[in-house]
């Protein structure tokens, strides 16, 4: 076990000359206007200085560890530059640009690529040398780490093969951005398929939370079952070892390819499962602990479907949602000494569509991802400098990674330009700001209407229902009265409460939309129970794809640019 380990630390400390972990690479982009962290190891007491092009000259002494860190303040956003590192060796970063930089973040549908997503051919020529995209492979540990160790990991400028191996949320929202402002735009990718919350937060700060507890518990007992059976961690940590010190050494004799079509990269533990990438904090250990310190401007988030599974785990997401931003805010300021802001946007994506369509008015707890799409809500309202990506209008009724991924990405991309850059643009759809009851109506009041509320396609909007004390729902007429939705039904006499895009899939209701083409949140104006906490869990249900079956895009109405 002492030789696993140190197989795996050998990297680390074996080695007299300066180093920098991956993200400090050629091609890469620095935060605008502000301090920008720069950090790697040398021999203990071993003083460091890092001039840059720009003027600036830092100076540091590796601590007991070998670590040094400064703080580089840039200025406004230009191309060119070149930073030198220089100890007992000298490292030479070039073709250094200065801009906005982005982390994007969560599972499998924030990974899925731009190539694989509809509407990629029209990027097939796409040439933005400052657009430029750091993007690692996917890692867990159950311990945190100090840096990364996909070895091939670097920046790289935005064309067409980096492109399409590209995050498609992460790429149009960056591609958007970068024309937009003028500016260079650095966007860090770091997505892992099938990865709850849970995963993506330090144990310490969840270690209370009663779910988090069950979860754990969960793999816990799925671990001493191995155990039993002779599935040790020991054995599974030094076979991870053995093919660690494979992947370096391909690595070290310039290898760079698995296959034909996949690249390297370093090993992952599937078994146990209290060594895998379930397990709370494993994700965070070593995607986001590495990268830290980066100077970021702000983050997307796009993650979700692993934690609505059912009512209750996605009513409970907004608790996680807000507890994973404050710590991500709290952490990066911290560990950066004050250069990332301690209050930085995060723009998160709301669950699209997912199985068959809606064919009555208010679905129940079998349709979890209405729950989960209330609590992104609740969260985007309460919480300062955050913002949601609604995506009701995308998505598939059968298949879990939907190909629609253009409009999340530009999306978000409004959102910042609006919020964080201060455009003066409509950035987002309609949003529920209040509501009477008269005369058996319901009156719905709304704010960022632009230019005023309209439906999706030509007709009545029809995603709205209604109920009285009986909470027995009905579809409710709905009419725009400037910029409010008045709501009736003659089933209901005397309504209550009012909901709209209640369900798994409403993509195929006559939606509601500003006139500027951003889609209104599904909301409730009750605060009934949205499940019985003594009923049986009713986990939500995976369709079955036909055989032959192809993702088709649905029509919506275009971002008016």
């Amino acid at each position: 076990m002492r030789g696993v380990l140190l197989s795996l630390l050998l990297p680390l400390f074996c080695t007299a000359k300066v180093r920098l972990p991956a993200i400090f690479s050629d091609n890469l982009v620095f935060q605008q206007l502000g301090g920008n962290p720069i950090w790697g190891w040398a021999d203990p007491k071993e003083k460091i200085t890092v001039k840059t092009s720009w003027g600036g000259t830092h100076s540091a002494t590796t601590d007991s560890s070998g670590r040094w860190m400064v703080i580089a303040y840039a200025p406004k956003a230009g191309t060119g530059h070149q930073v030198t590192v220089q100890g007992s060796n000298k490292i030479v970063l070039k073709n250094v640009a200065i801009g906005e930089v982005w982390l994007c973040a969560g599972q499998s549908n924030m990974g899925w690529s731009m190539g694989n997503s509809f509407e990629a051919e029209k990027e097939a020529k796409v040439d933005l040398p400052h657009f430029r995209i750091f993007r690692s492979a996917r890692e867990h540990w159950h311990e945190p780490l100090k840096e990364n160790r996909d070895r091939l990991a670097s920046w790289k400028a935005c064309h067409p093969k980096s492109a399409s191996e590209t995050s498609a949320v992460s790429y149009y929202f960056g591609k958007k951005l970068h024309q937009t402002l003028g500016v260079p735009v650095g966007i860090i990718q770091h997505a892992y398929a099938g990865t709850p919350i849970e995963g993506w937060m330090p144990w310490s700060i969840q270690k209370d939370d009663p779910r988090a507890q069950a979860h754990k518990r969960s793999y816990d007992e799925v671990a001493k079952r191995l155990q039993a059976r002779g599935a040790s961690r020991e054995k599974a940590l030094a076979a991870f070892g053995k093919e660690l010190a494979e992947y370096n050494a391909k690595i070290d004799r310039g290898e760079t390819m698995k296959n034909q079509f996949r690249p390297l990269a370093p090993p992952i533990i599937t078994k146990p499962s209290d060594l895998g990438h379930q397990y709370p904090a494993h994700i965070f250990n070593a995607m986001i602990v590495p990268i830290r310190p980066y100077a970021i401007r702000g983050m997307v988030w796009y993650q979700g479907e692993r934690n609505a599974k059912n009512a209750p785990q996605a009513e409970h997401y907004a608790v996680q949602l807000r507890r994973m931003i404050d710590h991500y805010r709290s952490s990066c300021h911290g560990d950066s000494w004050g250069a990332v802001s301690d209050g930085f946007p995060v723009y998160f994506t709301q669950l699209p569509s997912w199985n068959p369509p809606q064919s009555k008015p208010v679905e129940g707890p079998e349709s979890p991802w209405a729950v989960s799409r209330e609590s992104m809500r609740k969260v985007s309202l309460s919480l300062y400098d955050t913002g949601m990506a609604v995506t009701i209008d995308t998505g598939d009724a059968i298949a879990l990674h939907p190909k629609n991924k253009k409009p999340i990405g530009l999306r978000h991309a409004y959102l910042a330009l609006g919020k964080t850059y201060g455009l003066p643009i409509v950035h987002e759809g309609p949003v529920l700001t209040g509501h009477t009851v008269k005369d058996g109506k319901i009156i719905l009041r709304f704010d960022s209407v632009g230019s005023g509320l309209v439906p999706a396609r030509k007709g009545k909007l029809d995603a709205f229902a209604l109920a009285g004390k009986d909470k027995v729902w009905h579809w409710a007429d709905a009419k725009i009265e400037k910029d409010s939705i008045v709501l009736s039904s003659p089933q209901v006499k005397s309504p209550v409460a009012a909901r709209y895009a209640w369900a798994m899939n409403p993509s195929q209701r006559n939606l509601l939309y500003n006139k500027e083409g951003f889609p209104s949140s599904p909301f409730r104006t009750d605060d009934w129970p949205l499940y019985d906490p003594g009923a049986e869990l009713i986990e939500v249900i995976k369709p079955a794809k036909p055989k032959g079956y192809q993702s088709k895009d649905w029509a919506r109405p275009q971002i008016a640019e």
